[in-house]
Order: C-alpha cells, then structure tokens, then sequence
C-alpha cells in the first residue's frame, strides 16, 4: 500500500500505537510516536498529532493524557475498557477452571491481553501457570456449552451420551451409550466445573451433568419440560446444598459448631443460617442440604470443629461411612 493510501487510516494506526505501547506507567515521547508512525509510512508533524489526539476522543472516546518528566513530554491512552486488576481476576479464573483445556486457557489469556499494552501484557504471562494444572481433556466443551445455550434459548431438549473415565484412561459410556434426553434450564460452574442442570422427564426431577463428560450433544425439535419446577428454582441455592454437586435427599440437617468456625458455615451457607448458643464456646445451627457422602466427607474434613446432631439418620449414615475408612 502506498504511503499516501496508508495516511487515510493515520487515526487507526495512531490508536494501535497508543493502545499497545502506552498505559498509566508507560507513555511515548511526541518524536517517538512520529517514529512509530513512520514505521506506517504515515507522515506526521507534532501540530497534526495534537489534532489527532481530540480526533481520537471524539470518534473513539479514547483519552490520550500528557505528562511531564524532566524537560519531556509523554503521552499515553486513560480509561482501558479492563484495569490491569481485573485483567489479572480473569486470567485466574482462567486458570482455576479444570473445565478450559490448556490449549484454550492459552488461547483466551493471549486475547485478553490485547486489552492492555504489551507492558502489562508481561505482566499477565507472569501469571500463566497452566502446565501442571488439572485441566479437562474434553476439547469440545465449547461447542456443546452452545449446543446447550442454542436450545435453552429455542426451548428445546437436548441428546447426548454420557461417560466416565476407567482405570485404562478410556472414555466409558455410562448404561451401554444410551441416549440421554433432557430438558435443559440452566448452565452453573461449581467446584471448577461447568454442569447442566435441566429437567429428566422419565425420572420427573431435576438432575445435573458435567458438560465436560457429555458428548455427541444435539438439539432435538421436542419442547421443554419441568417448566413449572423452574420457575421456582433456585440456581445458587441448589448449588449450595449439593456437595461437589452430588446428589442425595434434601434434608433438614442439625449441626454443632465450634464457635471459631462460624466463618465455615457462613462461607458455605451464606448470612442466612442462625446461630443458636449451646454454651459459650458452641452453637447449633440448622441447614438444608443434599445429603450424601461427599457432604460428610465435607464435615470429617473440617477436623471436628463442626458435627452432625441430627437427625438420627444422618448421624447413623455417617457413622456407617466412617467405618468404610478404618
């Protein structure tokens, strides 16, 4: 492209150079952006790049700051769509999901950093530790998570099959390949991986399937069902009551709390759980849970500071459990 073609997009490249070499603590010297210009074959005096700058704000609604350093005058881009800490919040989010892949937590860190400059950006690459995280090896999550948002939004039901891995690190569809047919009403990322909470017409309640684990996902042309369950259901609280989102019957549970470990239950609970005194150093406090063996397993890892009082069947269940393990 010829030098004269190139002045046309003088705002474009101006901006680029902006956005990818300058932040906060990082600015340009008026000859240095000339230069990069240059390297455009964009033409430019310093009395048009000032023009450029309101143009900039006033197309773009990019600020561009001047600040003094000596006898020096730097320029560089204010008001980033992401601060560099919110940067960093996503790229550990990123990182923490067993459920991305290496090769897509890879893929999404590198497009988040064409939302700082290339100074910033080494500073989220000092963040990438994904090599010896468990990650899932499912690289098809993606598309069934829109396979599945697809039909939520067309009503529809979803098919698929459902696997386990075997001692052999072999995919193992769970009774002989059969085709699951669900109603789907919602997506929930819990305990580092993304589950499907829809409704099964055969069994007539509400289940839940790790999207990682499905495969050979399809919209069918059958309507939803189980929409009168959902318009009453409660997303955050059924991922509250189920443990590792393993199932089990909602019950209504009694449990005996030291009182230094009330910040446990109101982490897991929320504010909502009250604290009834049993002396001065215990509580009590009721909640209602899916009762399983990942729940009481939750509890025996809490080392005694917190114990089932009640009811009888659930004391009885974790007494059974307990003995598996001596």
């Amino acid at each position: 492209m010829s030098r004269g073609a190139n002045q046309k997009l003088k705002l474009y490249y101006l901006a680029k150079i902006l956005m990818e070499q300058t932040d906060e603590d990082h600015g340009l010297t008026m000859p240095q952006i000339i230069k990069e210009l240059d390297k455009y074959e964009i033409s430019a005096e310093r009395k048009s790049v000032y023009s450029d700058f309101d143009a900039l704000e006033d197309v773009l609604g990019l600020e561009v700051i001047c600040e003094q350093s000596g006898r020096q005058h730097y320029y560089h881009v204010s008001g980033r769509i992401f601060e560099l800490a919110e940067l960093k919040l996503l790229v550990d989010a990123i990182q923490s999901s067993k459920f991305i892949t290496l090769k897509k937590s890879r893929e999404l860190i590198s497009k988040l950093e064409s939302f700082c400059s290339n100074h910033e950006a080494k500073e989220l690459q000092r963040q990438v530790f994904v090599q010896n995280r468990i990650k899932t090896m499912n690289e098809s999550i993606y598309y069934s998570v829109d396979a599945i948002n697809s039909a939520i939004s067309h009503n529809h039901k979803v098919s698929f099959r459902y696997f386990k891995w075997n001692v052999k690190k072999e995919m193992e569809f769970r009774h002989d390949g059969e085709i699951y047919t669900i109603s789907p009403w919602a997506l929930s990322w819990d305990d580092e991986n993304y589950y499907m909470i829809g409704y099964d017409s055969e069994a007539e309640k509400i289940k839940h399937y790790r999207v990682d684990k499905m495969m050979n996902i399809n919209e069918t042309e059958e309507k939803r069902e189980g929409r009168k369950l959902f318009q009453s259901f409660d997303l955050a609280s059924y991922a509250k009551k189920s443990f590792g989102m393993f199932s089990g019957e909602e019950e209504l549970v009694k449990l005996q709390v030291d009182n230094d470990m009330a910040g446990v239950i109101i982490d897991r609970f929320g504010l909502d759980v009250t604290f009834l005194p049993k002396n001065k150093t215990t509580s009590y406090v009721q909640v209602s849970v899916a009762v399983s063996d990942a729940f009481i397993g939750w509890i025996v890892g809490l080392g005694g500071g917190v114990k089932i009082a009640g009811p009888a069947s659930v004391v009885k269940r974790a007494k059974a459990l307990a003995k598996k393990f001596v």
